[in-house]
């Protein structure tokens, strides 16, 4: 089936006047190869072979000040129209559903982006020769509606995955090296979050483009964005990442939740980095509940891991190497919130608190001692919740205890009066309560210490455990 002569021979004829003619008449010519892309006409294959085509020999004859020429209403149509047309073409090579793919299929996608690429960097040609030769905003409204779709199908085609091929991979990473020169980006980082202070990046569109396609019943439409969404967000840190947290972390929770295991890997990396570049933890257990709804214990063997075991495992075995401060007392301050939210489940995490908690309660914080304050709220919700195996780790914990109020009364720092009187308080509950837990045993462990202790801090911490009237912790 051939496409309608009279529309074809007016396509050819806009094509070749297409040097000459007004800005109006030049989108209207866009208009008819949109139509062609996404119209009724779309389903037949002779019918978009002609429209690309068309599109392709448009661009080569259209100077640049004519693309991008007028000024208001004008100039915006038809930039829009070529935002259009450039969002036809990324979902003309998108691969099509898990379901019905394959390798003829697969084969057929990656021609097509080889295709779409080329006409990727014509277009892209143009704006880069307008944007050396006009002056003012033209080019930029023009690239504008560009980026985004452009910047879409250069990421679907540019990884390695099943619909992609060797030529196809290397057209479409032309296109995007192409797209960061026109964007004067160094990198795809910078293209994203902007390269200057003042610059707002285009991470917004990239999102509101993929968000139809990352919900509930649309994500598995279209294999490739998922992967998508992943390596964009890779690519975005901390602090630009927390401005986008409504649309990022919903996707990457959708993407966790699903049965498939690539599936789960893939969205469980997508919220480790949103937990290392994004203040989220908090929100995150508000939203565990929901997530772990479906999963119930029946009483007959282990309770199943949950997603706030992993998301706490995660944040341990950062916590432990991590030496710089800002870091320290970021992860301190939302492990009490973990503590609480897993109660007696914090179990299984136990040795490894106990390392870390020790190795925190080691090290000087700074003016405001944030983090070995919020170590300490740690350690004493987890004695609290694990009582029955404190008792093992008595002689350890009362050590680490009284290092930490020995170093606290003899800190020679600028650290305020106040801050040392709060380390001294909740030290000494922790002491109490490990005493609760222990039936006792730290009250005599301790009985001798006033009388040999010269620091008069120390000994008023201790003598206030001595006369706690803390009930032991004994299952009842």
């Amino acid at each position: 089936m051939e496409l309608d002569n009279s529309q074809e021979t007016s396509s050819r004829e806009d094509s070749s006047l297409c040097g000459e003619v007004s800005a109006p008449v030049l989108e209207q010519a866009f208009s008819k190869i949109l139509h062609c892309l996404t119209g009724p006409e779309a389903r037949r294959g002779s019918a978009r072979d002609v429209a690309l085509k068309d599109l392709g020999d448009l661009i080569e004859a259209t100077e640049c000040d004519r693309l991008f020429e007028g000024s208001g209403a004008q100039l915006h149509g038809i930039s829009e129209t070529l935002g259009q047309v450039a969002k036809a073409l990324e979902q003309y090579a998108a691969p099509p559903k898990e379901e019905e793919s394959g390798g003829a299929r697969h084969s057929e996608v990656a021609e097509k982006a080889a295709t779409v690429g080329l006409l990727f960097l014509k277009l892209l040609g143009k704006v880069e020769t307008a944007k050396n030769s006009l002056v003012g905003p033209a080019w930029q409204t023009g690239l504008h509606h560009l980026s985004g779709p452009v910047y879409i199908f250069a990421v679907t085609h540019s990884l390695e995955q099943p619909w992609t091929t060797l030529r196809s991979r290397e057209v479409a990473r032309e296109v995007l090296t192409l797209l960061l020169q026109v964007t004067e980006c160094g990198s795809v980082a910078g293209f994203l979050c902007g390269e200057k202070e003042d610059e707002k990046g285009r991470l917004s569109v990239i999102l509101r483009l993929l968000q139809p396609n990352l919900n509930k019943e649309s994500w598995k439409n279209n294999p490739a964005i998922k992967h998508v969404f992943s390596w964009t967000l890779q690519q975005v840190t901390r602090p630009w990442l927390s401005q986008h947290l409504e649309r990022v972390l919903p996707a990457s929770l959708l993407i966790s939740d699903d049965y498939q295991t690539e599936n789960k890997i893939l969205g469980v990396h997508c919220l480790h980095h949103i937990v290392l570049n994004v203040a989220v933890l908090l929100c995150l257990l508000d939203l565990f509940p929901i997530l772990e709804k479906t999963v119930h214990w029946k009483g007959d063997g282990a309770r199943p891991t949950t997603h706030c075991d992993e998301v706490l495992q995660l944040i341990l075995t950062h916590m432990e190497p991590e030496h710089r401060l800002l870091l320290r007392r970021t992860y301190a301050r939302n492990l009490p919130a973990f503590v609480k939210r897993l109660g007696i489940l914090t179990v299984r995490h136990l040795k490894r608190l106990e390392r870390v908690i020790i190795g925190y309660l080691e090290v000087y914080d700074g003016p405001e001692e944030e983090a070995r304050l919020k170590i300490l709220e740690t350690l004493k919700l987890l004695m609290q919740h694990t009582w029955p195996r404190v008792s093992c780790r008595l002689v350890v914990l009362l050590k680490a205890l009284l290092k930490l109020l020995c170093d606290v009364a003899r800190d020679p720092s600028l650290t305020p009066q106040s801050v040392k009187s709060a380390l001294l308080q909740e030290a000494t509950d922790c002491l109490i309560v490990l005493d609760c837990c222990s039936q006792g045993r730290v009250k005599s462990l301790l009985a001798k210490i006033p009388q040999s202790c010269e620091d008069s801090m120390v000994v008023n911490c201790i003598r206030k455990v001595q006369i706690s009237e803390g009930t032991p912790y004994d299952g009842t």
